[in-house]
């Protein structure tokens, strides 16, 4: 009996330090890939999607289209902050701006609310070093995605 007792107990806490690092929080992952500063003078950043692409489901609310107005706005802004939805990892991404370069963007809660967040700094005069900032320590969650769509 105590032998069975045993071996339970080593394998729960086996399997419970095994999937530890795959329950870590997002806080825990460093922060994403983003460009330190604009794009090199004379270098062109990828074209953000026009609002005109997105349909259905990537066209269902009205703050969706409007975040890639806006994020035409300020495309050097963008390219210097980075996207807490960790698309780095997965997609390859390596700031903002690549998720408003395909339909990515519109289908992403983190990466409207990061825009339109970014988008309104830059209206108060922020750089994009102090957007970034604001970005890091989660200040972007705060942001209403139902009123960001009225945001000019």
């Amino acid at each position: 009996m105590f032998k069975r007792v045993f071996i339970l107990a080593f394998v729960f806490i086996v399997t419970l330090t095994v999937s530890a690092q795959w329950a870590a929080p997002q806080a825990d992952q460093g922060v994403p890939a983003y460009n330190s500063a604009p794009p090199p003078k004379g270098k062109k950043l990828p074209p953000i999607l026009p609002k005109e692409n997105l349909w259905a489901e990537n066209a269902q609310y009205p703050f969706q289209t409007h975040a890639y107005e806006l994020a035409a706005k300020i495309p050097n802004v963008i390219h210097q902050q980075p996207c807490y939805c960790y698309c780095d990892r997965g997609m390859g991404h390596n700031s903002l701006h690549s998720c408003f370069e395909n339909t990515h963007g519109a289908q992403c809660d983190t990466c409207m609310k990061e825009l339109y967040y970014s988008y309104d700094q830059t209206k108060k005069g922020k750089t994009p070093s102090q957007i970034r900032q604001g970005i890091i320590k989660g200040e972007w969650k705060q942001v209403d995605l139902q009123t960001a769509a009225e945001m000019n």
